[in-house]
C-alpha cells in the first residue's frame, strides 16, 4: 500500500495545531514532518511559515523547557543543558534558557533537595550518607562545585 503524502497546506495546518498545543523545538517539528510523511523538499517552506507565524520559536521553547524542568522536576542546569542538546537546540538559546532560571531559586531548590536526601539517610555512616546525597544531586543535574558547597554547609549543622 502506498503511503499517503499530505499536501503542504495540510501538513502546515497539522503542525500549527502541534505547535499551538505546547512549545516545540525545531528538531521535534522536523521529526513530526517525517512522521506525517511530508516530502523533504517541503520541510524548509513549512518550517519558515511556522517561524513567520510565530508558532515556532526556538528561544521561547528553550526558556519554557528549562523553566518547566527546573520547577516541576527539580532538574539542575547540567541535566537541562543535555536535554536541550538532545533536542538540537542552539548553544545561544541554551545559554539564554539557563540564564533565565533565577539563581536564588536554583540555590534554594538545591539546598532543599540536599537537606531532604541527607535527612533521609540519617542511619548511614557520614561518608556513605555524603556520597549518596552527592550522587543523587549529580544525577539531578546539579553542578559538582555547588553540590560540594551545599553538602559542606549541611554537614556543619
Amino acid at each position: 500500500m502506498q503511503k499517503k503524502y499530505l499536501t503542504k497546506e495540510e501538513a502546515l495546518q497539522k503542525l500549527r495545531q502541534y505547535c499551538a498545543y505546547q512549545e516545540r523545538s525545531h528538531y521535534e517539528v522536523i521529526q513530526k514532518l517525517w512522521d506525517l510523511g511530508v516530502r523533504k523538499a517541503e520541510h524548509g517552506d513549512i518550517i519558515t511559515a511556522l517561524i513567520e507565524e510565530d508558532y515556532l520559536n526556538e528561544e521561547r521553547f528553550a526558556i519554557q523547557f528549562a523553566g518547566g524542568k527546573f520547577r516541576m522536576k527539580d532538574w539542575g542546569k547540567k541535566k537541562i543543558y543535555y536535554a536541550l542538546k538532545e533536542k538540537q537546540v542552539s548553544n545561544y538559546c541554551i545559554t539564554k534558557a539557563l540564564n533565565a532560571i533565577d539563581e536564588a531559586d536554583y540555590l534554594k531548590t538545591l539546598h532543599s533537595l540536599a537537606e531532604k536526601k541527607y535527612e533521609l539517610l540519617k542511619g548511614e555512616q557520614y561518608l556513605i550518607r555524603k556520597k549518596k546525597t552527592t550522587d543523587y544531586l549529580m544525577q539531578k543535574g546539579f553542578e559538582p562545585e555547588l553540590v560540594t558547597k551545599v553538602l559542606k554547609q549541611i554537614a556543619e549543622k
